[in-house]
């Protein structure tokens, strides 16, 4: 099992800063689709994604899901630091999108290592403007691409080098903020383009380039 210590920027961190994590983190296994945190919940401290992956959404008054953003191995939540140095409620919903492991940092703990450790600091810093870049670019491609290029974006940007793509078509609705049935509908049109072959739980891209040319409109 991957072990926070051993992960950047960690690693890096000085004798001192090593152990005080060493003593400090606690690491927590979740199955996939657990909820994590909830809307308006305390956050306990800092969260980083050693293996899996996580979903952070909101919900609309009538129960649509729309993904804000994820969090990959290597990453922490923006939401949870923000909450954390400001003492705001959690501002969302997040959720294992797979069997995810996290090493969960004290509050206390991670503010001293703020100030003692310049690369959590850059960390952090590093972290805030990565998720500001993120959520322009997902306004800006709302605004501009029609549902069905976001779909194509989305299989495109998220599918392994291999092609395979696990989200069921109720996760990719989740990320759209659509319902399934949009989802399906969209999906048959790229399975009759032949630019995707669907699975159980699994889409697999069989014509990248067809695929990125669909995202950009072309």
């Amino acid at each position: 099992m991957v072990s926070l210590e051993n992960c950047t920027p960690f690693c890096n961190l000085s004798p001192a800063g090593k152990k005080l994590v060493s003593g400090g983190v606690v690491s927590r296994h979740a199955a996939s689709a657990t909820p994590l945190l909830f809307k308006g919940q305390r956050t306990s401290g800092a969260y980083f994604v050693l293996e899996g992956r996580l979903r952070v959404f909101t919900m609309a008054p009538n129960g649509t899901e729309a993904t804000l953003y994820f969090i990959d191995p290597g990453e922490t939540c923006v939401f949870a630091l923000n909450s954390l140095f400001n003492e705001l409620l959690y501002p969302a919903w997040v959720q294992a999108v797979a069997e995810t492991t996290i090493a969960l940092i004290p509050g206390t703990l991670y503010r001293q290592l703020f100030a003692e450790e310049a690369v959590i600091r850059d960390l952090t810093v590093r972290t805030l403007s990565t998720l500001v870049f993120r959520l322009m670019a997902e306004l800006e491609e709302v605004h501009s691409c029609t549902l069905n290029q976001r779909l194509a974006n989305l299989i495109v940007e998220h599918a392994s080098a291999d092609g395979e793509l696990r989200m069921t078509q109720q996760q990719m609705a989740f990320h759209l903020g659509t319902t399934r049935e949009v989802v399906a509908r969209l999906m048959r049109e790229l399975v009759a383009a032949r630019h995707v072959e669907t699975r159980r739980g699994m889409t697999m891209v069989r014509d990248a380039p067809g695929l990125a040319r669909r995202g950009a409109g072309r």
